[in-house]
């Protein structure tokens, strides 16, 4: 027993400043933060509280929230397809053992977890359903490992950081493309923005100095918040069992009726037809883009996943093993389309909803393009945490920050930037796209909460300032009509 206090002290002593707070965060999380689907109620009734003392009637914030509750439904079948896809195409052979290889490149058990952050943050300005649950199998690999202690929740955290501070830097940002497409531009909302193309916002250097900033500060975050070597919990601690993703080998077919299953035949025609409209849909325009479609991206991956498989029964195996990954997407997501209506729909006696307010409240407090872009980014930052949905949230709310960006002189590509960068930090606090990681981590919200808000409370002054000074460095132009 002295031996045991002995290495805990040594390793207490070893700690670094961040990672004892953040253990102090984590132990918070883990003893008051609620599991994701009571998080959501909870979100529900402070927004329709909030809405009634707004001056919404009760009953109008009831109709909004059940004509809302629905809208998001096949949102959430993409979502639920992004984790099972994922997983599906993770748990193939070949995938597996090339995520096995991946797994072997960190040393240490700190270095692990960097090398997730720095990955998850990388693949998200690709894709973020990529992001998500190529980090999250990649997890489990590492943890696997018997040479090093790897701290599961912090490693799982790290795999959450595309979602939390990088997705939107990159062609995954939902607004950037909205605003580069004449075609996706609603009509009321073109003559206020015009066509905003890339070259104005992801591709500013700007933006690159942003993402360096954004991918130093993960990286040093995630290094001095994990727990010294060998004093991390891991998955065996948590009680997560690492075992379920080897593929597990399909019996023989012992009737003529099982002979389908197992031949690759109606795979070959399968895929044949599914490459047809790849080839199509890729030729058309910027690949990058085209996969930043959810549709897209998951007839992508469930097509890899058909072909990586290869025999029927092993893809309909694995599928099944995917399902607990997509339940509380299925289940919580309807709430935040409430939520969404609730704040967009339910007006008071003037005609405004809550959203109104708070969005002239925030626009009307700005006196510059620095000011606003710092107000702007408060601003998108507090709705975020109600409504973690950046490209429908800024077709909601773009008539009015565009609408101020003119009238102050901010230049209007930036401005979308700085929604989009300070949009995603709330995702670090907000369990909403957690839920798919969670599934395939086998973990709840509080497991990883207390790390993220670490690096929420870190990236958010951050971020927002570096933000709204680079907003100096541009010059103010009408919009620019298709």
């Amino acid at each position: 027993m002295s031996d045991i206090r002995k290495h805990d002290a040594a390793d207490g002593a070893r700690a670094t400043v961040l990672a004892r707070f953040a253990g102090r965060m984590v132990a918070f999380a883990e003893r008051w933060f609620p599991d994701a689907y009571v998080f959501v109620l909870i979100a529900v009734t402070a927004v329709a509280a909030g809405a009634i003392l707004h001056g919404a009637a009760p009953i109008a914030v009831s109709r909004a929230f059940g004509d809302g509750f629905w809208n998001l439904i096949p949102f959430t079948m993409q979502m639920a397809f992004v984790a099972i896809g994922g997983y599906v195409v993770a748990v193939s052979p070949p995938a597996a053992k090339a995520l096995r290889r991946l797994a072997l490149a960190p040393k240490t058990a700190r270095g692990a977890v960097v090398f997730i952050g720095l990955l998850s943050i990388l693949l998200s300005l690709v894709n973020w359903g990529l992001s998500l649950i190529f980090s999250g199998l990649l997890v489990r690999a590492i943890a696997r490992r018997a040479d090093i202690r790897l701290d599961y929740r912090a490693a799982g955290a790290a795999g959450y950081l595309g979602l939390g501070c990088g997705f939107t830097l990159g062609v995954s940002s939902s607004a950037a493309q909205l605003q580069a497409n004449a075609a996706s531009i609603p009509p009321s909302l073109l003559p206020i923005t015009g066509v905003i193309g890339f070259n104005e916002t992801i591709l500013t250097w700007q933006n690159g100095v942003t993402l360096l900033v954004v991918l130093a500060l993960s990286a040093a975050i995630c290094h001095f918040s994990a727990p010294a070597e060998g004093a991390g919990k891991t998955a065996q601690d948590l009680g997560v069992a690492l075992d379920d993703d080897a593929p597990a080998t399909p019996p023989r077919a012992t009737r003529p009726g099982d002979v389908l299953e197992h031949s690759p035949v109606l795979t070959v025609v399968v895929a044949l037809l599914a490459g047809g409209w790849l080839w199509l849909t890729f030729s058309s325009g910027n690949p990058l883009i085209a996969l930043s479609g959810l549709n897209t991206y998951n007839f992508v991956i469930l097509t890899l996943g058909v072909l990586l498989h290869w025999r029927p029964r092993s893809l309909l195996d694995a599928f099944s093993r995917a399902m607990p990954s997509a339940a509380g997407v299925l289940l919580q997501f309807p709430f935040y389309a409430g939520i969404a209506q609730i704040l967009t729909k339910a007006q008071n006696g003037a005609g405004h909803s809550l959203s109104d307010s708070i969005a002239h409240g925030f626009v009307g407090a700005s006196a510059g393009a620095t000011s606003f872009s710092f107000v702007v980014g408060l601003y998108s930052a507090l709705l975020g945490f109600f409504i973690p949905s950046a490209g429908g949230k800024w077709v909601i709310e773009a008539p009015y920050v565009m609408k101020a960006a003119n009238e102050v002189g901010a230049h209007l590509g930036w401005t979308v930037m700085v929604y989009n960068i300070a949009e995603t930090l709330p995702n670090l606090l907000n369990p909403f796209w957690m839920l798919p990681l969670l599934g395939v981590l086998g973990l709840k919200s509080k497991d990883l909460v207390g790390y993220t808000s670490v690096q929420f409370l870190i990236h958010f002054p951050v971020v927002l300032t570096l933000a709204a000074a680079l907003m100096a460095t541009f010059a103010h132009h009408p919009p620019v009509m298709p």
